[in-house]
């Protein structure tokens, strides 16, 4: 399985970006994909995720002003990030994951990275 992010880069404070995320491979129907962000110094969080079914939880930070989707079909996420703030700025990955009985298979994206800054 591999995981291609796409659709970082340098925006100002207020602006937008989306990112893609394009995954291949052998993929289980059933899956949840994610965005996940680490920014210097700091641990890799949560950004979204959503399910295969279209089921989507945000962290707060980022609630209201970030939309994430995904097109089975394509086998792509997207990561709408709208209202950007410095605190946004960060590598943003993709990961996708799924259980087949007692094991879980969990992959990650190489990272694009976010930066906000005027």
């Amino acid at each position: 399985v591999q995981l291609v992010e796409s659709g970082g880069g340098l925006v100002q404070p207020g602006g937008s970006l989306r990112l893609s995320c394009a995954a291949s491979g052998s993929i289980f129907s059933s899956n949840v994909m994610g965005w996940y962000r680490q920014a210097p110094g700091k641990q890799r969080e949560l950004v979204s995720i959503i399910t295969s079914d279209g089921m989507a939880n945000y962290a707060d930070s980022v609630k209201g002003r970030f939309t994430i989707s995904r097109d089975n079909a394509k086998r792509t996420a997207y990561l709408q990030m709208n209202s950007l703030k410095p605190e946004d700025t960060a590598v943003y990955y993709c990961n996708l994951k799924w259980v087949t009985g007692l094991r879980q298979h969990d992959y990650w994206g190489q990272g694009t990275q976010v930066t906000v800054s005027s």
